[in-house]
């Protein structure tokens, strides 16, 4: 970490950090930091390689390294995805308000669903000193999250989970609502019913893709799996998965959408297959966001309580130091509009 050393190195007599030390031993900044503050496990093996790697670069850490458990700065990290998406900028803003009423500043950082750069932020915040992170997790880099709270950082996913890790989350009840979507659909008589969703290794994406399914199977209709489609959550790689299903064969009637990305895309490609909602496709989506009651007709979707989740996380992750934090699974509303019709209607629902 910056600042927790004692040691310089020879060439231009910069000071040695724990950055340096971790980059030469080839290991997480976390790793470096449970070696030296005596926090948590480390393989032998790993833990030789880096008190090497502090020999070799004249590494001492200091005092204030040490005592990085017992240490606060009234910072706290939030890594959201997309700072573009508003669903993530809605959180982040209830996030920002209640760690202002805590008295506390906000690291914000974007990870792109890169899991390399989630863990450059990761590391980042370690070495920054947070009380706290709050984090849309990508799924990878267990390690890091590991030891980051084993360093006495508080940790509280957002949206997802990681069931291998002993780290609370709040979500929504993604299966409930991808149902309510799917169930809608079915009930005005549409049975090809297209999915576009994110990838299944997300908790999210495999909770919202369960929920489409237990809808068809509530009511004896078959899934059409050439109508499932799992994709990243970027722009092109979503309109491109959009436009895959509306070049089917046998095009679906309607179409679920499992966030405002995809929806969004989903909805620029129907419109550019020369298409119209919901007179050629009905389309709903999960996300409440501003566009979606301003486009017409106006988009039916399930709403997440993004500033709640946000508020709720911060207090959860500025929890009590040995207070149990219990994770919390959060309720979505549906909201109708002018999106979907019956299969054989001229009218929307």
């Amino acid at each position: 970490m910056s600042n927790a050393t004692g040691g310089r190195r020879e060439n231009g007599g910069k000071q040695t950090t724990m950055r340096d030390v971790a980059l030469a031993a080839g290991v997480g900044l976390g790793t470096v930091s449970r070696v030296f503050s005596n926090v948590g496990s480390v393989a032998p093996a790993t833990r030789e390689k880096i008190e090497a790697a502090a020999r070799e670069l004249n590494f001492r850490p200091s005092a204030l390294g040490r005592d990085l458990k017992r240490r606060t700065t009234n910072n706290i990290g939030l890594i959201v995805t997309d700072i573009s998406n508003n669903f993530y900028g809605e959180f982040a803003q209830g996030v920002l308000a209640t760690a202002k009423e805590q008295g506390r500043h906000v690291i914000l950082c974007a990870s792109g669903e890169e899991p390399e750069t989630e863990r450059e932020y990761i590391d980042l915040l370690v070495e920054q000193r947070v009380d706290g992170i709050i984090a849309f997790p990508t799924g990878h880099n267990l390690d890091s999250w590991r030891s980051a709270r084993d360093l006495g950082i508080n940790i509280v996913f957002a949206d997802r989970e990681l069931p291998d890790l002993d780290i609370p989350s709040i979500v929504v009840d993604n299966e409930a609502g991808a149902r309510r979507l799917t169930e809608y659909l079915l009930a005005l008589g549409h049975s090809r019913i297209g999915y576009l969703g994110g990838p299944s290794e997300l908790t999210s994406g495999g909770q919202r893709e369960a929920g489409y399914r237990q809808a068809h199977l509530d009511v004896g209709v078959a899934v059409e799996e050439d109508l499932v489609v799992r994709t990243r959550f970027t722009r092109d790689t979503a309109y491109a998965s959009a436009l895959r299903l509306l070049e089917n064969p046998v095009p679906p009637t309607a179409l679920v959408a499992t966030n405002n990305v995809l929806g969004e895309a989903a909805l620029t490609a129907i419109r550019d297959r020369g298409l119209s909602v919901p007179d050629d496709i009905s389309l709903v989506m999960f996300d409440d966001v501003p566009w979606a009651n301003l486009v017409e007709p106006p988009i039916t979707v399930v709403a997440q309580p993004a500033w709640q989740m946000g508020q709720s996380a911060t207090r959860m992750v500025l929890a009590a130091d040995g207070e149990k934090v219990q994770p919390q699974t959060v309720k979505t509303e549906m909201v109708l509009r002018r999106s979907a019709r019956p299969l054989h209607s001229s009218a929307p629902a």
